[in-house]
């Protein structure tokens, strides 16, 4: 595999470990083997019961992992229907990055056209609310992310690059597991790359060393990957093939 070439003064390449999939009994342990692997940061899945039908961990679980974790950025991945409410809570308990989604500040309707299911369409943001989202997590001290699901269209960030630190393109469907990488989300990827030079670009779902110089390609810079690294018996192969395909 030739390495991809990283846009001129893009932002070095990161690897989130995703927790989800660890052993829960010894979160710790697997925590600390992701770091000594070569991980730069943990990125866990928060989610609700309510924006997707999976309910994990809480604030609960970051605050006893805080102080084990000394100068580990912990990456909150909220997908849950009612962002603000969390702010404060995930701060107390010690998350220094909170990355939620744009979709509850949008008018979601269905196309009804699917034999199965509807084809939602995403439209019609409450931008207002939306940036006061992000004002408060800023008041709290946190680094600050914006999310996608792969219906919603990407320029619906656009007006909101400015204000936050990175945006996360979903390559999955949220809450669901065993899904396939999507590279038809790479568009998305390189959409913003081609306006944002800087900007860090986050990847979440099924991201492997099988498909990651897709995601080098279009231009993401912050690859979240779970399953790959927690099931490997050499999680530090892992972040290095990964990390391999970007030449600086």
């Amino acid at each position: 595999m030739q390495p991809q070439q990283c846009q001129p003064h893009s932002p070095p390449v990161k690897v989130a470990a995703s927790i989800l999939n660890s052993d829960l009994a010894e979160l710790h342990s697997e925590c600390n083997r992701m770091i000594s692997a070569g991980s730069d940061f943990l990125h866990l899945d928060v989610m609700d019961g309510h924006f997707v039908p999976n309910l994990t961990f809480g604030h609960p679980v970051v605050q006893c992992l805080r102080p084990k974790l000394p100068g580990v950025l912990l990456e909150v991945h909220m997908m849950v229907s009612k962002p603000r409410q969390w702010v404060q809570p995930m701060a107390s308990a010690g998350a220094n990055q909170y990355t939620f989604h744009l979709e509850p500040f949008c008018q979601i309707g269905s196309t009804g056209g699917g034999s199965d299911s509807s084809s939602p369409v995403v439209g019609n943001v409450d931008t207002e609310a939306c940036s006061e989202c992000i004002r408060h997590i800023r008041e709290n001290r946190m680094r600050v992310g914006l999310g996608i699901s792969p219906d919603t269209p990407v320029h619906l960030v656009f007006p909101f690059v400015e204000s936050v630190d990175q945006i996360l393109v979903m390559t999955v469907h949220p809450g669901f597991g065993g899904q396939s990488f999507m590279s038809d989300m790479m568009p998305k990827v390189k959409s913003l790359r081609d306006r944002y030079a800087t900007l860090d670009i986050e990847v979440d779902g099924g991201v492997t060393p099988d498909n990651v110089a897709q995601c080098a390609s279009a231009g993401a810079n912050v690859l979240v990957s779970g399953t790959a690294l927690i099931k490997s018996p050499d999680p530090a192969a892992v972040v290095a093939r990964l990390k391999s395909v970007y030449k600086s």
